[in-house]
């Protein structure tokens, strides 16, 4: 591979070294029925420029892909193969529920799955590496692009971003093999804490707080080995991500020690211009360069560089070394995916159609949409139904077929059942009505006309798929005006109603809450996201999702998440004396504390956690916490639930969260048995981050919480030693 890779360094030009560094869009390559992710505006670029590309985003499908790969080497003078790259951010044609969704269900071995699943259907269809997973830690609802993300907590985004990472690239040596794809961690870095949730905004925190709490995510998908890192739009430390040496060579390159591809967001590089540190487009690329972006997405800096240095006829040393570290990177990873071997790697339409969107997949996307679905509210134990339950279903998304969510571009949503189609063939007497709701009511007598043989209302609300996901930041993360009228105007029958909710971020649901009888959460779930709802309705499944975010009470509450900073003025517990005492960290118009706290969601079982015991109540600072955990399902209904642990410092150098995610587990247990978890927490994981940035464990005293969700009482204390 060495050899390989000098000797084509060796036969480079600059101008060809700077092209593989850049990537075109796919329009540039005259296809037909391609997606664009950005800004268009088509620049000219040369035939010559054109086929020394190193990569291209946004095409797929193997005979495609074969077609472009066959005559770019046509007309390649060094036949180096294109890299074919694509957004496949929760399933390729088989459309699993979004990342926000798939968190929900703490389960790390089915996160694993659904990435594997989608790495072989990409790589069926011609695709090297996608861009995903999204590691970026979110707190703020606002953001459209949370839908993309694994919530709020270091610890589980940490997590998944590992599931997800083994999944898309399996377990890569010196090789890739024919049905993974090489992973593109995004993005780099603290995106996701964007000011007032609006998309390509600042981000502005201290470094300690990115250390402790944003870098986790990234650092475990590095430490697995993802092969690509993507910058990100926004500034960080006073620097725009693609031109922040100090972020990407010191932090991403010599601290994470990453070694692959960095590579740019759409036309960042050449949005230093627009931030106001780079005079030019050339000035943009050389501080994208020394900063170590290898790979310049769709801004032509990379280009005009190469441009500027022809005509000036002399290309300083500096620039020669920085572009020799990137294409060899470049080229390495082409090596690893065995392109030089055989460039239309994956390339074969019967194989393509074996794997895509088969009914094994399917059914594992189904799964998913199962146990990514929380059940908020069950008042009087409403659900499940029984199959002779006479029900009316209502509501805008009653008979919608885009389940899928943003960033599906391959997904087919005429192929979709909708929640009415799922219903009616699991109930007996069905009511159906999806009046247009423009004016958000209905008259109280026709509703009840409508639902008058029905003991059951079903109603479907939410958001629109093109309202999340990139450049879709709100004020107002609630539901439209119009549907909670229509809500409460159902109340008003009388009749007992169950709330389904679908969308791609929390949003603020007290009034859903006070009007739904029952308020199931199914985010966008995916191709078989109708099904799962229907199942779960049912009890044929019962629901055992978790939230990966806190739901707030109202829109004045965001950012909220459940491991905040202890302030000096903490409430104390007690209503009347937090009431009585002004001059507390509160609120005088709403109450603190979240409507739905992390880690929450219902279960048709009743399970208990009876005892919890330390083995060691005094551990070494390189030893492990050793749980013995007797958890019960104390109902007739067999169920999966999480076990959350948490801890809490109770006397540390910098100000701590009263509580923090350490270890999940996820188990079944069958009706009216009792099983002993053992857990196993290295103490290691308890280090958060000094004064002086470094990362370590204290000694002291500790306080250990064990239970179903953030806001678990049962605690047991420990010392480190």
């Amino acid at each position: 591979m060495v050899n390989r890779i000098t000797e084509l360094l060796r036969k480079m030009s600059i101008a060809e070294k700077i092209a593989q560094l850049s990537q075109l869009s796919a329009d540039y390559f005259q296809e037909d029925g391609v997606t664009l992710t950005g800004p268009t505006g088509k620049q000219q670029v040369t035939s010559e420029e054109l086929h020394s590309v190193g990569s291209v985003l946004g095409i797929s499908g193997a005979e495609r892909a074969r077609k472009i790969q066959k005559n770019y080497l046509q007309h390649s003078r060094l036949k180096i193969p294109l890299l074919f790259m694509a957004d496949v951010v929760h399933g390729y044609k088989t459309i699993f529920p979004i990342p926000l969704g798939l968190a929900s269900s703490f389960d790390s071995e089915l996160v694993e799955e659904t990435a594997k699943i989608a790495a072989k259907e990409s790589a069926s269809a011609g695709l090297h590496a996608i861009f995903a997973p999204m590691v970026d830690l979110v707190r703020d609802p606002r953001w459209g692009r949370v839908m993309e993300s694994n919530g709020e907590d270091p610890f589980l985004n940490g997590s998944l971003a590992t599931a997800s990472i083994k999944g898309f690239q399996g377990c890569v040596t010196d090789r890739f093999d024919e049905n993974h794809v090489a992973a593109c961690v995004k993005h780099f870095a603290a995106y996701g804490a964007a000011e007032g949730g609006r998309e390509y905004n600042t981000v502005d925190m201290s470094e300690w707080q990115f250390r402790d709490q944003y870098l986790e995510g990234y650092q475990r998908a590095i430490e697995t080995g993802a092969r690509l890192v993507m910058t990100s739009f926004n500034t960080l430390f006073g620097v725009p991500a693609t031109a922040n040496e100090h972020l990407m060579r010191t932090i991403l390159r010599k601290e994470l020690k990453f070694d692959g591809i960095l590579i740019s967001d759409w036309n960042a590089i050449g949005e230093l211009k627009e931030h106001g540190v780079a005079s030019s487009q050339t000035d943009a690329a050389v501080k994208a360069l020394k900063a170590g972006v290898d790979m310049d997405m769709m801004s032509f800096a990379y280009f005009e560089l190469a441009q500027k240095l022809e005509k000036e006829g002399q290309v300083p040393q500096e620039i020669i070394k920085l572009l020799d570290e990137s294409v060899y990177r470049v080229l390495k990873l082409k090596e690893e995916l065995g392109l030089f071997e055989d460039p239309f790697r994956g390339m074969d339409l019967l194989k393509e159609e074996e794997n895509v969107l088969t009914e094994d997949n399917l059914k594992i996307a189904q799964k998913a949409a199962e146990e990514s679905t929380v059940l908020l509210e069950n008042k009087d134990n409403l659900l499940p139904l029984k199959p002779d339950t006479k029900i009316t279903l209502c509501g805008p998304l009653v008979r919608e077929r885009d389940l899928l969510g943003s960033w599906s571009w391959k997904g087919n949503t005429t192929k979709n059942e909708t929640i009415a189609d799922a219903l009616q063939n699991k109930f007996k007497g069905v009511t159906v009505f999806d009046e247009d709701l423009a004016e958000g009511t209905l008259d109280l007598n026709v509703l009840k006309q409508k639902t008058a043989d029905s003991e059951v209302v079903i109603v479907a609300l939410g958001l629109k798929s093109y309202q999340s996901g990139e450049a879709t930041s709100m004020t107002k993360p609630r539901l439209p005006k119009k549907q909670l009228n229509f809500l409460k105007a159902l109340n008003e029958t009388g009749k007992k109603i169950v709330t389904i909710i679908i969308t791609g971020r929390p949003l603020v649901l007290t009034e859903v809450s006070k009007f739904s009888d029952a308020l199931l959460l199914p985010w966008f779930p995916g191709s078989r996201g109708a099904e799962a709802i229907a199942n779960i309705i049912t009890g044929e499944v019962n629901p055992s999702g978790k939230l990966p975010m806190s739901f707030p009470r109202d829109i004045g509450q965001i950012p909220l998440y459940y491991n905040s900073l202890r302030t000096g003025r903490p409430l104390t517990g007690s209503d009347n004396l937090d009431k009585e005492n002004k001059y507390l960290s509160k609120y005088i118009d709403e109450e603190n504390s979240h409507l739905y706290c992390f880690g929450y969601g219902l279960s048709y079982a009743d399970f208990k956690v009876k005892k919890v015991q330390l083995v060691d109540k005094q551990i070494a600072k390189n030893g492990e916490l050793n749980l013995k955990v007797e958890v019960a399902n104390e109902s007739h209904i067999d169920g999966q639930t999480v076990i959350q642990c948490y801890t809490h410092q109770c006397v540390a150098e910098t100000a701590q969260p009263d509580r923090e995610l350490k270890m999940f587990k996820k188990i079944m247990l069958k009706a009216n048995e009792a099983k002993v978890i053992d857990i196993c927490i290295p103490v290691t994981r308890l280090a958060y981050t000094h004064q002086d940035l470094t990362k370590k464990v204290d000694c002291g005293n500790y306080v250990l919480y064990v239970g179903f969700a953030a806001d678990t009482k049962r605690k047991i204390s420990f010392e480190i030693i």
